[in-house]
């Protein structure tokens, strides 16, 4: 017969964390139920973390498009001004050649009187061509020539007259030479002109007129 301990009762077994079988399974019950809604809540909050990530993205892309629109108008205001500043450019050079040329011209012309009447010798010969050849580097041409026709809108006619062996109005004699820079015309011509002179025919028809007809020349010799 065992003796038994005076006082001492024995105790259910306790889980090691001193929590007894039927208080956990309500607390594991309660974990679970956590840990099933844990997800829903996670895809919520990753859904709103996405939805405002796309909204960041859009204004983004809003933004460079303004931008790069921005940059695009800048850059064409940019070729526009180097092209409009290039153009007032050579327009200005051009401007300043052209007064410079126009108040060359007097000697020029006087060197050209010189060269008709037999003057331009010496020293005098080598200074004045050496003028025209860095006139003409700078861009001048003389024209007018006698024979053409005349053009009011490069010749000056100084002086008129009619002449017979002329179809149209025509340049007879250059009394001044003209002078042009490229398409710039900066002094025209001055000339003398000759016209047909009125009631006269045509060279082409005169000629016509002169030349004997078939009959004439297939006539018979009556003598």
């Amino acid at each position: 017969m065992s003796e038994e301990t005076p006082g001492f009762e024995e105790k259910p077994e306790v889980p090691a964390d001193g929590t007894p079988d039927d208080a956990a399974e309500p607390k594991a019950a309660a974990s679970s139920k956590e840990e099933a809604a844990a997800p829903a809540g996670d895809s919520a909050a990753q859904s709103a973390q996405d939805t405002a990530l796309l909204a960041q993205l859009d204004q983004a892309r809003t933004a460079l498009g303004e931008r790069t629109a921005d940059l695009q108008r800048l850059q064409a205001e940019y070729q526009n001004y180097r092209r409009r500043v290039e153009r007032d450019r050579i327009a200005v050079k051009e401007i300043a050649v052209a007064s410079l040329l126009t108040e060359l011209l007097p000697t020029l012309d006087d060197i050209g009187r010189a060269r008709d009447h037999g003057e331009l010798v010496g020293g005098f010969k080598s200074v004045a061509e050496s003028l025209e050849t860095a006139a003409a580097k700078m861009g001048l041409q003389q024209f007018g020539k006698e024979g053409e026709p005349f053009d009011p809108t490069i010749h000056e006619a100084l002086m008129h007259s009619y002449a017979p062996d002329v179809t149209e109005t025509t340049c007879v004699a250059i009394l001044q030479p003209g002078y042009r820079i490229g398409e710039r015309t900066i002094r025209p011509a001055r000339v003398a002109v000759a016209e047909p002179q009125p009631g006269a025919a045509p060279k082409s028809e005169s000629a016509e007129a002169d030349a004997p007809s078939d009959k004439d020349t297939d006539a018979p010799d009556k003598g």
